[in-house]
């Protein structure tokens, strides 16, 4: 897997201060995307054990809340594996940071391929918000949180396997059934 960038501090792309990975790869090709430069899965830098460090030695300060993933898209079936590996790693060695993902596929695709694809559901089993769905130029709104365009949806995961259907996070974890 490449990424493209490891921003730290970040508070724009999850709640709190962020470590968040930008990774290479994405086959959604959304219209009027921030971040087209990502698209293509062999542009930027080789996801080794010096990038995972550097993730891991932002997770370990007391102001980081958590790892957003985001692209690209993390869950382009190419990514999968190599972030599969490192939500669980992240999981065991920092059970008290949040695990944000963002992708273009919506969580009913996901469950679909799951079906396919094991690393789906491990990354599910392991992550705490799940930003799911295209962004739709159309849609666009700058005044939603996290998201870009209406359509998209910000999701709380254990809650949503937990109860087998959606269950918005907004804020702080008030719920919203979809």
């Amino acid at each position: 897997m490449k990424y493209h960038n490891i921003t730290k501090a970040d508070m724009l792309n999850g709640e709190g201060l962020r470590v968040v990975l930008w990774v290479s790869g994405c086959n959604h090709a959304c219209p009027g995307c921030h971040n087209q430069i990502t698209w293509n899965a062999n542009n930027g830098l080789l996801f080794d054990e010096s990038a995972k460090e550097e993730i891991f030695n932002e997770l370990k300060e007391d102001w980081c809340a958590g790892l957003t993933l985001s692209g690209g898209d993390p869950l382009f079936p190419l990514n999968r594996p190599v972030i599969k590996d490192l939500v669980l790693e992240v999981r065991e060695k920092f059970p008290n940071k949040t695990i944000w993902c963002y992708t273009g596929y919506t969580w009913e695709e996901l469950q679909k391929e799951k079906k396919k694809d094991p690393n789906i559901e491990s990354i599910l089993e392991n992550i705490d918000v799940l930003l799911d769905g295209r962004f739709i130029l159309k849609e666009a709104d700058e005044k939603i949180h996290y998201v870009g365009s209406r359509n998209q949806r910000v999701i709380d995961v254990p809650k949503s396997l937990e109860n087998k259907k959606i269950i918005l996070y907004i804020d702080n974890a008030k719920e919203v059934e979809v």
